[in-house]
């Protein structure tokens, strides 16, 4: 749950509530007017700071449209060393594009994925560039008022939630929870799987969603550590959740903004569990290869692992020449995935595939 606040950083929070609601209130009342498009743009975005679990969202929409329609995936490509608009390739880095929108590049080679900070520049790129493209999904993209999605989808954490927290610098909200009103669709993410239908009425009269918004919960599932580096040290796993045929020792490396679920879900698989906690977003270094590496010597038992996260898989592969390589067989991360609360998974998908397919553009790559 949200933590507690330094009361000092209070009235700053209220000159940043008074700049933010100025904004707002010039789009709201039309004075300023975000762009439409003449395509279905669906936006995951969030008023929180910090991880509420937007990428594997994306993904899940990327796998339910991608099949049927052309897709586009449009991201500003946070921490990335490149400015302007940039579609990935296959020799694209992380430096060049930014670590999620790497994530999602590597597991859909086949859709298009893109990053602007300047989202309706992107957009507008994209349509010269792909005409053929039928669906934009905007990352990250709540507070982008430039660009009038035609389907915004709201996260909030259930573990932090927004309407329990306060505006920046003293609480972690980006803007006022009134602004949650623009969402069309509001998803309780990372709730525990067994969450009570009791919880859940809890948490629905706490939010007061608006009639028009339709309300949904999802919690993560993890599935079967890969290795980080194709290679392999000869351990045995078993069904997710489910202890290990070893009793292995963990040194659990983590650079995102809550890996708090990752841990408790670890901590009813393995018995000793040591985490090494980075920054958000953080790039490895050799200095931090070196911690890594005097942290795994330290552990007790010769049965022992390296685990990560699939986000920062993804920037360690980089740097895999400064890994030593008896180190890189040890090297595992766990990918994760989204489910849907009380079976609602279809009506989702209805709801999402319904839009864009009413919604499509009427040419001749339809």
């Amino acid at each position: 749950m949200v933590g507690k606040k330094n009361i000092l950083l209070y009235p700053l929070s209220l000159v940043y509530g008074f700049i933010t609601w100025l904004r707002n209130f010039l789009f709201n009342s039309g004075i300023l007017q975000g762009k439409e498009f003449t395509l279905p743009v669906i936006c995951i975005g969030n008023i929180t700071v910090g991880g509420t679990g937007k990428t594997p969202h994306c993904e899940y929409i990327i796998n339910l449209l991608k099949n049927n329609f052309r897709v586009a995936f449009l991201s500003r490509g946070y921490k990335r060393k490149t400015e302007g608009f940039i579609i990935a390739t296959p020799e694209s880095t992380t430096k060049d594009i930014g670590d999620e929108p790497m994530q999602v590049f590597m597991k859909n080679p086949d859709i298009l994925v893109a990053v602007d900070g300047n989202r309706t520049r992107g957009i507008n790129n994209i349509l010269s560039q792909k005409p053929e493209t039928e669906v934009i999904i905007l990352d990250d993209g709540f507070q982008h008022r430039q660009i009038k999605p035609g389907l915004s989808i709201l996260l909030t954490d259930y573990n932090r939630p927004m309407y329990r927290d306060h505006l920046l610098p003293y609480g972690e909200l980006r803007e006022s929870i009134k602004n949650m009103y623009r969402a069309d669709v509001i998803i309780v993410s990372k709730c525990p799987a067994n969450f009570s239908p009791i919880q859940q009425r809890i948490v629905l009269n706490e939010i007061k969603k608006a009639p028009y918004q339709k309300l949904f919960f999802t919690s993560f599932s993890y599935d079967y550590p890969l290795p980080v580096f194709n290679t392999n040290a000869g351990f045995s796993f078993s069904l997710p959740g489910g202890k290990t045929e070893k009793p292995l020792n963990v040194l659990l490396i983590t650079g995102i903004a809550d890996p708090d679920p990752l841990v408790r879900h670890l901590k009813n698989t393995f018995s000793e569990i040591k985490h090494l906690r980075f920054s958000d977003h953080h790039r490895y270094v050799q200095k931090d290869i070196l911690k890594i590496e005097n942290a795994f010597k330290t552990l007790p038992s010769e049965e022992k692992i390296i685990l990560t996260t699939e986000k920062d898989a993804i920037r360690l592969k980089e740097i895999s020449n400064i890994v030593p390589p008896y180190l890189r067989s040890f090297f595992y991360y766990i990918p994760v995935k989204i489910n849907f609360l009380n079976n609602s998974n279809k009506e989702f998908n209805n709801l999402i595939v319904d839009y864009v397919r009413k919604n499509r553009r009427n040419n001749k790559f339809s």
